[in-house]
């Protein structure tokens, strides 16, 4: 039988292994802004933006002091977050910018613009806004056609002033 996940679904939240809660804090909520909801007791916290119950996870729980996990086996690839307009993925580039926080790639897919970098676990990070639907490229049949070109950061700095 054939099923289809409700159009209204969406994820709700990534919860991560880190290796030290006060450092992945530092980047999370101090570099990116997020706010800290709640701690839970000295190995975890749950952040968010608007004071949603979390939008990120983070605990100690199994890998506290560990190494991050290996490049090349199975796991998570990135956490993508959504900005709600191009200004404000300017206004983070920036931030990052001005804290000389090493960028691992940026994009644009057609469908979006992002900024990638990795957390100080190396769990990756993808920073993105998606542009409006009507500018999505479709090839002749309506098909979706996602790309990766280069993204001009100079270019979207300029609306972070």
């Amino acid at each position: 039988m054939s099923y289809t996940v409700p159009v209204e679904t969406r994820i709700g939240h990534v919860h991560l292994k880190v290796s030290d809660l006060e450092k992945s804090l530092t980047f999370y909520r101090d570099l990116l802004g997020f706010e800290v909801q709640q701690y839970y007791g000295d190995s975890a916290a749950f952040i968010s933006a608007g004071g949603y119950h979390h939008h990120i996870g983070l605990n100690t729980w199994h890998s506290k002091n560990a190494g991050p996990a290996p490049v090349k086996a199975p796991g998570l690839f990135h956490t993508a977050i959504l900005y709600p307009t191009r200004k404000d993925l300017a206004i983070i580039l920036k931030r990052l910018m001005e804290a000389d926080y090493p960028l691992t790639g940026a994009a644009d897919h057609g469908v979006s613009e992002a900024i990638y970098l990795d957390d100080p676990d190396k769990n990756g990070v993808e920073l993105y806004w998606d542009k409006p639907k009507d500018q999505w490229p479709v090839d002749a049949n309506g098909n979706l056609q996602m790309v990766t070109e280069r993204l001009d950061l100079d270019e979207l700095l300029l609306l972070a002033d």
